[in-house]
């Protein structure tokens, strides 16, 4: 049995994915609910899911990463990294803002997060990977605290 043709929004979806973008927002919009590609409408909708806790995963990472050498490397602190730490802060705050249904989302992926946190932090300062503990040494509440910043031992 020969499949049947694409839908013209599906053939606009493969060839010009911002134009499909724009042809389906106003659609939506007008509310033209035949003319909705649904299949593709419903997998970019999912995708944006998926991209916002990326975003909180990839800020997270940086945070920690910054964190271990405030606290493994105190000589190399410097206003940069506190910059750094302060901006993951705040864009992860954003993030949780926008979506708060995501508010416990860091606290579910620190322990993921945390050990490409320790490798990145060894490479960076050259420091033993043995140096930095093999489970996070902050809870999630002192990770997102603005004032937090953590002392050497």
């Amino acid at each position: 049995m020969a499949e049947p043709a694409p839908t013209p929004d599906a053939d606009l979806y493969e060839r010009d994915f911002y134009a499909w973008t724009q042809d389906q927002a106003a659609k939506l919009r007008a509310r033209a609910h035949n003319a909705i590609d649904w299949e593709n409408a419903a997998e970019e909708i999912e995708t944006l899911g998926r991209s916002e806790k990326r975003e909180l995963e990839s800020r997270l990472g940086v945070l920690l990463l910054h964190l271990l050498k405030w606290r493994y490397q105190p000589e190399g602190r410097s206003n940069s990294w506190r910059g750094t730490i302060n901006e993951q802060r705040r864009r992860i705050g954003r993030e949780i803002v926008a979506s708060p249904s995501l508010a416990g989302y860091p606290g579910q992926i620190l322990y993921e997060e945390y050990p490409d946190a320790r490798l990145k932090a060894a490479g960076e300062t050259g420091l033993s990977e043995e140096t930095f503990p093999l489970d996070c040494p902050f809870t999630i509440d002192q990770i997102l605290h603005e004032t937090f910043y953590p002392e050497t031992d």
